[in-house]
């Protein structure tokens, strides 16, 4: 029987409840600005955990939630992206850490595409930073809202108006303040809320406690020359002076249009100024908005009919769980558990017989999800990154950018090759860790292209723990791969050496270059071959 018409409006109006109260948003920074540490309290402030620990330090502190990986938590840097969820104060949220590290830019890249809006740390102490401009570049390119968390306050800093003026000037994006910071290193004292008048007070203390803002009348009142003394207050009067005749005030219309950041000063790991961070976040950050998909159509995230696309594939996230899960990102519609989609790339029905939620590593089914979630469902090997899932009429969303491979290396397990080696390889292959080409003359061992040379490490490390496996890494002096469009790919002319023929995983055809002189030398040759850096 089909759904009445008070049934279609109680769904309706429960999609629109679940959509307004959504916040889906991830976290990006150059590496050491303290990203990680400030998801973890984050995390504390939203009552997500119980005990947030610092991510170095001591062997008996706790990992950060976040990274789940062996090498991720041996080494104290975040090597994969990971999606925690949780409830506050109403809200819906859905806050994915991303990796730092310039290796692992493409995951964050990916990660970015399924997000409403970014957080962005910055070292009081350095700024902006080289992988901080990368990654704000993209949060432009997609027209992403950004926050700013300036951290580590409580160590000697930059001077406040040179960090404002250096966000201006590099990222090209107006920076409002939202406080002030009185003092950095050990003068520093606390903030103060340009909005509120209030005065929040920083004491070095016991991770975990909070400290409630002070309200004042004034920066120029004798409540602040108590709170702070006369030297700090004289030097935030001069601050509000001058925010207030030259500087850029706060609105929320040009920073939902990513043409302002709301700038916040704090400390994460000391606990301070991010609970007042995270309330700003609830408030200010956009609920999910429509998303363009191809044939110039805009998909409405109140539109009845599911739609969402998988930006991540990881396999053996949890030991107990040997499988690969897709982690898609509810764009439109009501994900429902048993639900029948149709992957747009490959037209064929698929069941989603479960629906998981995330916590970091682990994982819980969940009966239906709703725009701006990110859900993870099993991969089959029928899934990829990129790949469109939609229920109802048929949509498509543009592809997901694959980046060249600048780095290559044959694989050479340590014992005789097996169909588990095989399997292991291709699997990492579907997270987009590696590309992996098979050469078609000589051993027949796989041949791996990254971004950068940590992921050879990630690589072997992975195959041992996860798999069992270990395996050589043989680096090769090869900087380029092509795919080569051509009817007949046995005529492409090549240089005597420096060349080498393989195919991808998908068995088309692939060229291996060892300097840039012999990929000229050979597109000048064939003019009339098409040489694509991705597929």
């Amino acid at each position: 029987m089909a759904p009445s018409f008070d049934d279609a409006t109680a769904a309706s109006d429960t999609l629109g409840r679940e959509i307004a109260r959504r916040r889906t948003f991830a976290i990006i920074s150059h590496p050491d600005a303290g990203k990680t540490t400030l998801t973890e309290k984050l995390l504390l402030y939203a009552g997500a955990i119980e005990l947030a620990g610092a991510v170095r330090g001591s062997k008996t502190q706790r990992h950060a939630v976040s990274d789940f990986m062996e090498m991720e938590q041996q080494r104290g840097i975040s090597i994969s992206a990971s999606a925690l969820e949780f409830e506050l104060h109403g809200h819906h949220v859905t806050l994915l850490d991303t990796p730092g590290h310039q290796d692992f830019s493409e995951d964050t890249f990916r990660t970015l595409l399924a997000v409403d809006s970014v957080v962005m740390v910055l070292d009081a102490a350095k700024g902006v930073e080289p992988q901080t401009l990368k990654l704000f570049d993209v949060c432009r390119q997609h027209g992403l809202p950004v926050l700013t968390f300036i951290n580590k306050l409580d160590q000697p800093a930059r001077d406040p108006f040179e960090l404002l003026d250096q966000i201006e000037k590099v990222l090209g994006i107006a920076a409002a303040p939202r406080n002030w910071p009185l003092g950095d290193g050990p003068d520093f004292k606390g903030v103060y809320d340009l909005d509120a008048n209030s005065v929040l007070l920083y004491e070095r203390r016991k991770t975990g406690r909070r400290m409630e803002p002070l309200l004042v009348a004034a920066p120029d009142s004798q409540e602040v020359t108590g709170l702070v003394g006369e030297r700090r207050q004289q030097a935030l009067i001069e601050a509000v002076d001058i925010i207030a005749g030259a500087g850029t005030r706060f609105d929320r219309e040009q920073y939902r249009l990513a043409k302002q950041t709301p700038v916040f000063f704090g400390s994460a790991l000391n606990d301070f100024g991010v609970e007042p961070f995270l309330e700003a976040l609830l408030s200010l950050a956009p609920s999910p908005a429509p998303r363009p998909a191809e044939g110039d159509v805009l998909v409405e995230p109140d539109d009845p009919d599911f739609s969402g696309f998988i930006f991540k594939i990881q396999a053996n996230m949890n030991p107990r769980h040997r499988d690969r899960v897709a982690f898609v990102r509810v764009c439109s519609g009501r994900l429902a558990k048993d639900m029948l989609v149709t992957n747009a790339r490959l037209d064929t029905p698929l069941r989603l017989s479960r629906v998981y939620r995330f916590f970091g590593r682990d994982r819980e089914t969940v009966p239906e999800a709703y725009p701006g979630d990110v859900v993870g469902v099993v991969n089959p090997g029928r899934m990829a990154i990129g790949d469109t899932l939609y229920a109802g009429k048929a949509v498509r969303f543009p592809p997901i950018q694959q980046f060249p491979a600048e780095q290559f290396a044959m694989l050479r397990p340590g014992e005789l090759r097996h169909k588990r080696f095989d399997e292991a390889v291709l699997q990492l292959s579907e997270e987009g860790l590696l590309q992996v080409f098979m050469p078609i003359h000589g051993v027949r061992n796989p041949i791996v292209g990254v971004i950068g040379q940590l992921q050879f490490d990630v690589i072997q490390a992975r195959l041992q723990a996860e798999y069992g496996i270990q395996c050589t890494v043989d680096r090769m002096a090869h900087v380029a791969a092509r795919w080569i469009i051509t009817e007949d790919p046995s005529s492409v002319q090549t240089p005597m050496s420096g060349v080498l023929q393989c195919t991808d995983r998908l068995g088309r055809p692939v060229l291996l270059f060892q300097s840039n002189w012999e990929l000229r030398f050979t597109m000048d040759k064939n003019p009339t071959v098409e040489f694509r850096e991705s597929m």
